[in-house]
């Protein structure tokens, strides 16, 4: 005969409770039904969990292993419980997200209609930073960080990650030329980031290794300026595809040296704090911005 979760909560409750007497009030039931309960837990596991005696009881080894086991099991069929109930409940209230704005302008606001259709009471707050902010401060739920990601006190959830592409426009390259290798590009105009240094180091491969830094000509905070620029012909940008992927499509931008390009991803994460209950409306925010990604 199977073991049930009844058999284990009534376990459990003896263990916590001290005695009989407090764990059948605990539960509802006759100290008689529960002393009758345990003996027939003992009897289907043809052993002995507990010895006891008028004054005390004792874990046996036995016993000692099934409690543990025991509230691992009855503590992920709660989990189970809460998780089923709270996806029974419509989210709503205030969801406030920050980002870099050509992530918030290019893989979020073509989405906010069909998210908007489909969580009708989750009122959308965006705010756009370039800079990693304190989400205690800005009063921020969800932080979308694009790039390696530093140590903290922020629990992450990996988000898609984004090919990169070395990019100009057809004008640019139709005035100065097409690069044909990496090296090349120190006679090319490089348009780069400002305060972000690993922004100007591309992930081109060349004799000195896998990754190429440029010097840059002309310096942008964001990376949606830099777009910018490279679409009206000013340099030559290496950019994430979730941000270009129009332009290319729309042959405003075009790829070079896509022979020594390595493959990387730049990783793209949600941030929230370790310390916080992830809300339902947050949850379902995540969800659907991984099915759009």
């Amino acid at each position: 005969m199977d073991i049930n979760s009844d058999d284990l909560k009534t376990f459990v409750a003896v263990i916590d409770s001290g005695t009989l007497g407090a764990a059948a009030q605990h539960l509802g039931q006759t100290t008689s039904a529960v002393s009758r309960a345990l003996s027939r837990l003992e009897e289907k596991l043809a052993t002995t969990l507990l010895t006891r005696t008028t004054r005390r009881m004792e874990l046996t080894d036995e016993g000692q292993l099934l409690l543990k086991q025991a509230r691992t099991i009855l503590a992920a069929m709660d989990e189970a419980e809460e998780s089923i109930r709270v996806r029974r409940q419509r989210p709503s209230g205030r969801l406030r997200i920050d980002a870099a704005s050509p992530f918030i302008l290019h893989a979020i606001v073509p989405h906010v209609g069909e998210f908007r259709t489909l969580y009708p009471e989750i009122t959308l707050e965006l705010t756009s930073n370039d800079q990693i902010a304190d989400l205690l401060e800005h009063r921020t739920d969800i932080a979308i960080r694009v790039g390696e990601l530093a140590d903290s006190t922020l629990h992450a959830r990996p988000l898609r990650p984004s090919a990169m592409a070395i990019l100009a426009s057809p004008a640019y390259l139709k005035q100065h030329g097409v690069p044909q290798k990496p090296e090349d590009l120190a006679a090319h105009q490089t348009l780069g980031f400002l305060q972000y240094e690993l922004g100007n180091t591309w992930p081109l491969r060349h004799e000195g290794g896998e990754t190429f830094t440029v010097s840059p000509v002309m310096f942008a905070s964001s990376g949606e300026t830099l777009r910018a620029l490279a679409v009206a012909g000013q340099g030559i940008v290496c950019l994430s595809d979730f941000m270009t992927k129009e332009d290319i499509a729309a042959g405003r931008l075009v790829r070079v040296l896509e022979n020594a390009y390595t493959g990387y991803r730049r990783p793209i994460h949600a941030v929230y704090y370790r310390n916080t209950q992830l809300s339902r409306r947050i949850s379902c925010f995540l969800e659907f911005l991984q099915q759009k990604m």
